[in-house]
Parts: C-alpha cells; structure tokens; sequence
C-alpha cells in the first residue's frame, strides 16, 4: 500500500513519540512540497517554568524536511535527516506551529548535485510561532541526500 499524504499526517499524529508530546501533524501537501505540524503546549508537554519544553520544540521538526525531500526524489535516493539547530527567541505557549516547505525548484538543484551519487548536504530552515504569529523559534535542519548505486549483474 502506497502511503498518501493524509495517511502519513495520521499516523505521524498518532505515533506515540508524537502522540504523548503534544505533537499533531495537521497535513502534508499533496505534491510532497509543504507540512505543517502544531505543539499543544499543556500540563504534560510544559517545562518547569511552564512554557514549551524545548525537547519537543525540536522533535516537532526533526522528520519532515527530510520526509519532504524523500517522497519529492523518491525511491531511487538515501534521504537522511543528520543535524538539528534551534535558537529559542521566546517562551512559547499555548499551540506553537511549525510550516515546512520545499519547493520543486530546490529538489531539482538537490537531484542533479546528487547526480552520479554525489553526497548533498542540504541546509532547510523554518521558525516557530505563536497563535499570534509571533516567532518563538527559528531551527535548521541538515538533510543528508545521496542517488542510490545501480547495481550491474556481470556476466563470469
């Protein structure tokens, strides 16, 4: 069964890392070009001072640029999610939101710098925000990208 863009929001909501974190995956695009994913800050998913524990402030953006990227190449691609980088800028409260977005210009730039199974490693960035929009967070994440090797039967 192929997985759908609907489907994988599901599941990722429903994934227990996920689920008991407060994370909820709201949709991916149907061109694999954009996600968008919320943290329900409450009494379980709250630091000490009450505000977004920052551990799931960075889980709640750690798969999907590399998700984005892998179903945009497909099959015939190793996608790997390698670092993380979050500077927190306020407290956040209440639902935080992150938006994802790559666009098939950049897939293209990032296929052919593969090309030949040259290794890529691609920077993506988005920020965090409030229900007011205001930007609680900026993160980078580092997506590892290589073309898988064909292999060729030889002939003895």
């Amino acid at each position: 069964m192929r997985i759908t863009p609907r489907r994988l929001a599901l599941g990722m909501s429903l994934w227990i890392p996920n689920l008991f974190s407060g994370i909820r995956v709201r949709g991916f695009s149907a061109d694999w070009t954009r996600a968008r994913v919320e943290l329900h800050v409450n009494l379980l998913t709250r630091n000490y001072v009450k505000t977004a524990f920052g551990g799931s402030m960075q889980a709640m953006t750690d798969p999907y640029f590399f998700m984005l990227v892998m179903h945009q190449l497909g099959r015939d691609y190793v996608v790997w999610d390698t670092r993380g980088e979050i500077e927190f800028l306020k407290p956040g409260r209440g639902v935080l939101t992150a938006e994802f977005h790559v666009p098939p210009e950049r897939i293209a730039a990032i296929r052919a710098r593969a090309e030949g199974g040259a290794k890529v490693l691609e920077w993506f960035e988005t920020e965090i925000t409030d229900r007011s929009g205001e930007v609680i967070a900026r993160v980078r994440r580092e997506v590892y990208i290589r073309e898988k090797r064909r292999v060729t039967a030889s002939r003895a």
